[in-house]
């Protein structure tokens, strides 16, 4: 069975309508506010819901596009936020030193626990690892984009997704056993007649 990895593909279903209030254009705008501002407060303001059924809805969409989407979100300004901290954390920090109102000198000092720090965040955002047929695996951590479009153009769960895409398989190969068996049975038919005018 062949699964779609391409990120620029996304199947596209009639959202059913949520009771909870968050709609695919709530989520989106949510989830643009959040990769703006990195407050999970401000997002669901933004969205005109509140905080606690923002992360209602991520605990009940684990795993889910839309939580890889508010993981990605977060990732979109962590990469220069990690950068700088990688830069103090490999370079030091320059430290003036003053004697009498005067500088006469400077040094580096470095922070062993920024480092340390660095490293565990980089682990905590990495994200489970998922099987290759796996559609969340045409995803990587950072493709807040294709994510984004996914959770407003998609269905809202990957065994939706998966469900459609087999069901779609499964028709296809039908007309394929349906059409090669109209031809068996033509070709059969023929090869009747052939037989029967040769006595």
């Amino acid at each position: 069975m062949r699964m779609s990895t391409d990120k620029s593909t996304a199947l596209t279903t009639t959202p059913a309508t949520r009771h909870d209030g968050w709609t695919v254009a709530r989520q989106s705008l949510f989830l643009r506010e959040l990769a703006a501002s990195h407050s999970v407060k401000r997002a669901a303001k933004a969205a005109g819901m509140s905080r606690q059924s923002a992360y209602g809805l991520r605990a009940r969409l684990k795993g889910e596009p839309f939580d890889l989407a508010w993981t990605a979100a977060l990732r979109c300004r962590f990469d220069a936020l990690a950068e700088a901290a990688m830069d103090r954390a490999l370079n030091g920090v320059e430290v003036p030193h003053f004697y009498r109102g005067e500088l006469v000198g400077t040094s580096r000092r470095y922070d062993e626990r920024l480092t340390v720090a660095l490293l565990a965040m980089r682990e905590r955002f990495r994200g489970p690892q998922r099987f290759s047929s796996h559609p969340a695996a045409a995803f990587d951590a950072e493709d807040f984009g294709p994510l984004l479009a996914r959770v407003e153009t998609g269905p809202e769960t990957w065994h939706e997704e998966i469900r459609a895409e087999r069901e779609a398989e499964y028709a296809e190969d039908e007309g394929d056993a349906e059409e090669a068996g109209a031809e068996e049975t033509d070709g059969g038919a023929a090869r009747a007649v052939s037989v029967w005018r040769a006595y």
